[in-house]
């Protein structure tokens, strides 16, 4: 890939990380309700969560109406659906994964917010169909690593990095790591490369 022409999938000018990203298989699916205003950022980190895993969606979050191919995903007899948000209300990840697949037989259908913080808390408070669904939480274990924007929240995940502690509460350390290790380099690479050179380990 040439050092002027974007690779047309991850973006980057001087270091390709399309053929980095781990090929993951949990016993769940996740879909990624997009604020649209992450469609223009290229600080997302959705983006690379769906590329992981083939078992996930991204449907774009809208006001008016909910997105009709998550609907279709909320009326799959075969998923049990909830919404990572914290609330008083809500139990852990690891909880629902076990009462899920082991008691009811199905998978559990994670529906992750993408977007700030502000957007996030904007989506669910206008949104009824979504308020209307059980919540579970993800309790981190270690802090964010995130570097690509700027006057992050104390305490707050990117997306990646909450489908990494997902992951890893459905038991599955070794994914989760493989995941985590994929974001730190591509940081590496992404800050390179918006420097205008090539990255170098």
């Amino acid at each position: 890939m040439g050092s002027q022409t974007p690779c047309p999938t991850c973006g980057l000018s001087f270091n390709c990380v399309c053929q980095c990203v781990p090929k993951l298989s949990i016993d769940a699916h996740v879909a990624l309700l997009m604020h649209e205003n992450e469609l223009n950022r290229d600080t997302n980190t959705g983006r690379w969560l769906l590329a992981a895993m083939p078992s996930s969606s991204r449907h774009i979050w809208q006001r008016k109406a909910p997105c009709t191919e998550l609907l279709k995903l909320l009326d799959n007899p075969n998923l049990v659906p909830y919404l990572l948000f914290p609330g008083e209300e809500s139990v852990s990840v690891s909880r629902v994964h076990s009462d899920t697949v082991k008691i009811k037989q199905k998978k559990p259908l994670f529906i992750v917010l993408d977007g700030t913080w502000q957007e996030a808390k904007k989506m669910l408070r206008k949104s009824a169909w979504l308020q209307a669904l059980p919540l579970v939480h993800i309790t981190p274990t270690t802090s964010s690593v995130y570097q690509l924007r700027r006057n992050q929240n104390e305490g707050h995940l990117c997306t990646l990095e909450v489908g990494a502690e997902v992951i890893r509460a459905l038991g599955e350390e070794e994914q989760a790591d493989r995941l985590m290790q994929f974001f730190t380099h591509y940081m590496q690479v992404f800050q390179a490369d918006k420097s205008g050179h090539p990255y170098k380990s």
